[in-house]
């Protein structure tokens, strides 16, 4: 017998295999999954479209500020005059292509009431120090903000500790405190909106939103989009949600001023992940998360984004399961854990088997076999085509809630540059897909056996769901963030200023908006 012979008889075997009935409940799994992701991103898309839908209406009946206000009274002075005051509090680490137009489009709110910028710091040696200086700088006058130098965390992620210095700092007659992360790409009005449902519904606890990841053309960036896909659903009920973003949350002032449900000490004392401590707490004390339809948010991915970088988002992704605050939150994810693991797995083995299957086929026609001859090839055949039928629902109602999304956020920020889908390299979405799916089960146990992480050059360890140890070295870690390419570590000092200022000059030119006191 040939290698040639005995490499079909392998391959025969394997595919009559794959027809026995465990195998065949896998792939018709595979198929469900399919069909149950197309079936939540298209009622995803249902709720994003149906605030398309009404801010159309609304600039039918002449409101030309439906992306501000469904009402346009809203707008008279007497009403916006009472607004309560909101601190928007920034944790910063280093400085990319994408953070001074992302940091512009924060600080030129819209928001009617009294507003400040607190932009918090690890040191003025990072590399962030100097590009918010010199942003504040440029719109002194028109804008409430100032950089807080926090210093290193020690009981906390540095993040945490930079979001509770923020908080320490903020106005006395806040009411509301905002944080969002430095690659959040706000629209002018989603301060207000934001504000508007905390006053409309005061047992709110966090609001939140979500991000539409905008690929920058390579294959972990393409991961990147997909793994936040699924996550997209529970963000898009336009109400109640269980799932919280660090990357946007507004929350009541006075729950830090008083620790109120433990929410300072919940994050300082061993906080590894802000959304998820927060998220715990408000499942504890039975407290309300919502996602208003209109906080979604375009998020764009650095334009070298490598594969390595995408693993190391990945391991820091799955890492978050490995902490919690209570018993139940641990067992909570422990069974997140198995739950993603098994789905993603149960995902990927579906495609493997429709990929020996279609090979045996290939090998019979090529040897002049009749298909009725070789039955197993016949059924695996179908069941290669039930899995083609179900990934195209699939990718088709993936297309479909980012195509609503782009249009959404297009019409929530009519002065800027719009958004499109032109770019979008869906063989690349399903490459990902299964990439991502992959990987998932392998880091996330890699998470659970290391029980620690480098995060951005400061190593976490963890004991009993809490950090434990802070370990630092620039040297031990990665030069740049993972998904908005920023340089993390400059010289000791500032960078030169005519540098940064080249730099500032093709952002404006590219991105320029107008000021405050321009709209």
């Amino acid at each position: 017998m040939s290698p040639l012979d005995s490499i079909d008889s392998f391959l025969f075997s394997l595919s009559r295999a794959f027809c026995s009935p465990l195998a065949l409940f896998i792939q018709i799994q595979g198929c469900i999954i399919c069909l149950l992701l197309a079936l939540g991103w298209a009622l995803a898309a249902y709720v994003r479209n149906r605030e398309i839908k009404r801010m159309k209406d609304n600039m039918r009946n002449g409101n030309s500020f439906a992306f501000l206000f469904h009402d346009i009274n809203e707008l008279e002075h007497s009403k916006q005059a009472q607004l309560p005051r909101v601190s928007v509090v920034m944790p910063l680490k280093g400085f990319g292509e994408h953070n001074l137009h992302n940091w512009r489009s924060q600080i030129t709110s819209l928001y009617g009431g009294p507003l400040e910028f607190l932009f918090v710091v690890e040191s003025i040696e990072d590399p962030a120090y100097r590009a918010v200086s010199l942003l504040i700088s440029d719109f002194k006058g028109e804008v409430e903000a100032k950089i807080i130098v926090a210093g290193l965390s020690t009981t906390c992620s540095q993040k945490i500790h930079n979001q509770l210095v923020g908080v320490e700092n903020m106005h006395k007659d806040s009411k509301y405190v905002l944080f969002l992360d430095d690659d959040v790409r706000l629209h002018p009005g989603t301060i207000g909106a934001l504000t508007a449902e905390m006053l409309k519904r005061p047992e709110i606890f966090i609001q939140t939103g979500y991000p539409l990841d905008l690929p920058s053309g390579s294959l972990g960036s393409y991961c990147i989009y997909e793994y936040h896909m699924p996550c997209s659903m529970g963000f898009a009920t336009g109400g109640k949600t269980f799932f919280l973003w660090g990357g946007c949350m507004m929350m009541h002032a006075d729950d830090f001023r008083c620790d109120r449900y433990g929410v300072v000490s919940g994050l300082r004392d061993g906080g590894y992940s802000d959304d998820m401590t927060l998220a715990a707490i408000a499942g504890a004390h039975k407290r309300l998360i919502t996602s208003p339809p209109v906080a979604v948010f375009p998020h764009p991915l650095a334009s070298d984004l490598s594969f390595s970088r995408y693993w190391n988002y990945l391991s820091k992704q799955t890492f978050v399961l490995e902490s919690y605050t209570t018993k139940v939150n641990r067992m909570m994810n422990r069974a997140l854990f198995i739950f993603h693991c098994y789905l993603s797995w149960g995902f990927v083995a579906p495609y493997f088997m429709a990929l020996v299957h279609l090979t045996a086929a290939v090998r019979v026609y090529v040897k002049g076999y009749k298909l009725d001859e070789t039955s197993s090839t016949s059924t695996g055949l179908l069941m290669v085509t039930c899995l083609a039928v179900c990934t195209l629902i699939e990718l088709s109602s993936m297309w479909n809630l980012t195509r609503i999304e782009v249009k959404l956020c297009n019409m929530l920020s009519p002065e800027a540059p719009q958004l499109s889908l032109a770019s979008y390299n869906w063989c690349l979405v399903f490459i990902a897909i299964l990439v991502d799916n992959f990987l998932y089960t392998i880091s996330a146990i890699r998470s659970h056996f290391s029980q620690s992480i480098n995060w951005s050059g400061i190593r976490y360890h963890l004991k009993d769901g809490k950090i434990s140890r802070i370990d630092r070295n620039k040297n031990m870690g990665p030069k740049f963030t993972d998904l908005g390419g920023k340089k993390l570590h400059g010289k000791k000092g500032l960078p030169t200023k005519s540098s940064f200022l080249i730099s500032l000059a093709r952002s404006l030119a590219q991105w320029g908006q107008p000021k405050k006191s321009d709209t």
